[in-house]
């Protein structure tokens, strides 16, 4: 195999653990190329994006790259054995090197797979020409599929037949979006947008999770809201999020979260989505959020505290004490981006507003409510439903006289309450 490009070798390329690693694979066979690195590490290298995960191919059974690897002094994880995949650890360095391999059946979800020695086929089974580029230790790029050419044009494209990549692993499908999201110019490519328009139904029968993981990817892109239009003209989010209906408003957050350089893909979820309460714990369920999340996203699509940007520094006040700081500075920024989506003027003295409105909450002290559960107690009553509700009506009489009531003052006010009952 002869390389079709070069590249300076870069720093991930050739720090001194990824060298040993390679050298110790390569020590099996001298005269052949053993190991190549792969996918995302060889794909970011090319569009100058960083390097997080390093893969790496190999013609090595599962079982060879442990033993050579543990013998120079790897630890060695089990990780995806099955499909061929180890993973190696030196230091604070984690590899994943995966024997070449042929998809022998796929259903959707899952493949049982043959290792091979070939590095055409393996190549062949990938999903989108960008990751099917190998590079060697030396900056040598081989190039099996045509991903260079994609890269220099800014176009994902599917291995081959797009349908049929697709039907192998139908997260393929999103991942598609993701990467255009990520690395490709418009205008998309054809044949991958017709078999995604034609194959989008099978989405559903994904887990949760793992639709869950690729949207949070795709949502924390520079431009999530340009592709999930896409998504939405050519039918596919209808079937994993038919409740984002708002793209507007998204691409409102995502400029204003670059303003204050904050981005999140869950209040990006909330702000695109067009639900309630109970529409939010369906998206929760669904996505298989954890209760913690799933409280998060409920509390963002809340439509009543909406947040102005003329309202008094005193009301100001007392609504950030009912949200809590984060939930303000999440709230400011959406109904920031409220005001973009109807075309109110996002520069000048409107952003500054905005921006001292968010800002508030940097700053701010939370009062303390001076009584607690045992005043009510104190006071005759029994455990119950009766000790909060009483507590909650001096806690609101207290928010509305701006918090300045001191602890004796509000425990009249609560004897006042209890007695009046």
């Amino acid at each position: 195999m002869k390389p079709d490009y070069y590249i300076r070798p870069p720093i991930w390329m050739t720090a001194p653990e990824t060298s040993r690693l390679i050298n110790a694979l390569s020590s099996i066979d001298g005269d052949k190329i053993i190991a190549l690195f792969v996918g995302g590490c060889v794909r970011n290298s090319l569009f100058d994006r960083p390097v997080n995960d390093i893969d790496i191919a190999t013609i090595l059974s599962p079982n060879e790259v442990s033993r050579t690897l543990s013998e120079a002094g790897f630890k060695v994880l089990e990780t995806g054995l099955e499909h061929g995949t180890v993973t190696a650890v030196l230091g604070a360095k984690y590899f994943q090197i995966t024997t070449l391999r042929e998809d022998k059946s796929t259903d959707g979800r899952r493949a049982k797979v043959n290792f091979i020695d070939q590095w055409s086929i393996d190549a062949n089974r990938r999903d989108f020409t960008i990751n099917a580029i190998y590079a060697d230790i030396f900056g040598n790029i081989y190039d099996p599929v045509g991903g260079l050419e994609d890269i220099k044009v800014g176009r994902v494209r599917f291995v081959g037949n797009a349908q049929k990549r697709i039907n192998e692993d139908v997260l393929r499908l999103l991942r598609f979006f993701r990467f255009y999201a990520q690395f490709s110019n418009p205008p998309p490519d054809r044949q991958a947008i017709e078999a995604c328009k034609k194959l989008a139904y099978k989405l559903p029968n994904l887990s949760g999770e793992r639709i869950r993981a690729e949207t949070f990817k795709l949502l924390e892109t520079n431009d999530p809201a340009t592709t999930l239009s896409l998504m939405s003209a050519n039918g596919v989010l209808r079937y994993f999020l038919p409740e984002v209906k708002q793209i507007d408003r998204l691409a409102g957050l995502v400029l204003v979260e670059n303003l204050v350089g904050s981005i999140d893909p869950l209040r990006r979820l909330a702000a695109a989505v067009k639900t309630d309460i109970e529409g939010a714990n369906t998206i929760a369920q669904r996505l298989r959020f954890s209760n913690r999340t799933k409280a998060r996203l409920c509390s963002l699509v809340v439509k009543d505290q909406r947040i102005k940007i003329n309202m008094s520094l005193k009301s100001r006040m007392k609504l950030m004490y009912l949200l809590g700081a984060d939930l303000w500075r999440d709230r400011v920024l959406i109904n920031w981006a409220d005001d973009i989506a109807l075309g109110r003027n996002q520069e000048g003295t409107f952003s500054k507003q905005w921006k001292n409105i968010y800002k508030l909450a940097d700053t701010w002290e939370r009062p303390v409510f001076p009584l607690k559960g045992a005043d009510v107690l104190d006071m005759g009553m029994e455990i119950g439903p009766s000790v909060g509700y009483y507590l909650n009506n001096v806690e609101e009489w207290w928010i509305q006289n701006d918090f300045l009531p001191n602890r004796n003052e509000c425990l009249l006010k609560l004897k006042g309450f209890i007695s009046s009952d």
